[in-house]
């Protein structure tokens, strides 16, 4: 039986309505995103870098939907929130949308330049003080730590692993590259906690049962943690 490379062998892979597919699927998944290959049939499979997974989902579908557990959430750099369009965003979606086939996008740059890319942000220096922020930030969400903030320790079952801390330093990072600094700051660390953080905040009962969201969290570290 000859092996056949399914989607997830690409450099860019879109998971659309990732919360629809099947816990075996997010488990195949999530194999590839940690791990960095694929085993089928007892046989490992490298996956090209970059291997980069983009996903979408639907929040108002709760039907045939199985959330993702924590440990493939925590694989995500981000999540980022999409509102419904302007008016004038929707109109111009009907435009393009009503008129026949899309014409599909161009690619931007070649692997070797997003390569390039990648490890300019990995080289950009850090500064221990900005380090020792995104550390606290992320402590201060573990409500079990004698660093978590009054609500985090009523609110939060499970606060923001090492892989948090990570995030908010590259994000931070490449922010810095894209506003001309030579090195990320702590202000840097701070505009991007939102989406590097929100999905890695676990709220607990009393949370739900007071209207508390991980959002909300969010900004009480920011106001709690000093610069």
């Amino acid at each position: 039986m000859a092996f056949r490379p399914g989607p997830v062998f690409a450099n860019l892979v879109l998971a659309d309505e990732i919360n629809r597919a099947a816990p075996k699927t997010q488990s195949a998944l999530l194999e590839s995103m940690a791990e960095q290959h694929v085993t089928v049939g007892g046989k490992t499979y490298d996956l090209e870098a970059p291997f980069l997974v983009v996903a979408t989902q639907n929040p108002i579908e709760q039907e045939g939907t199985y959330p993702l557990p924590e440990a493939q959430l925590d694989r995500f750099m981000m999540e980022i929130r999409i509102a419904y369009p302007s008016p004038e965003q929707e109109e111009e979606i009907v435009m393009k949308t009503t008129a026949g086939a899309l014409p599909l996008p161009e690619a931007a740059l070649e692997r070797e330049s997003f390569l390039q890319l990648r490890d300019l942000v990995f080289a950009v220096p850090l500064p221990p003080n900005v380090a020792a922020y995104a550390v606290h930030l992320c402590g201060a969400s573990r409500p079990e730590d004698t660093r978590a903030t009054a609500l985090a320790r009523d609110y939060i079952a499970w606060g923001a692993g090492p892989r948090g801390s990570q995030n908010l330093v590259l994000a931070a990072k490449a922010r810095a590259l894209l506003v001309g600094h030579a090195a990320p700051t702590v202000d840097d660390i701070r505009a991007v906690a939102l989406p590097i953080l929100r999905h890695r905040l676990i709220v607990n009962h009393r949370a739900v049962g007071d209207s508390i969201t991980a959002e909300q969290v969010i900004d009480g570290l920011l106001r709690d943690i000093a610069a």
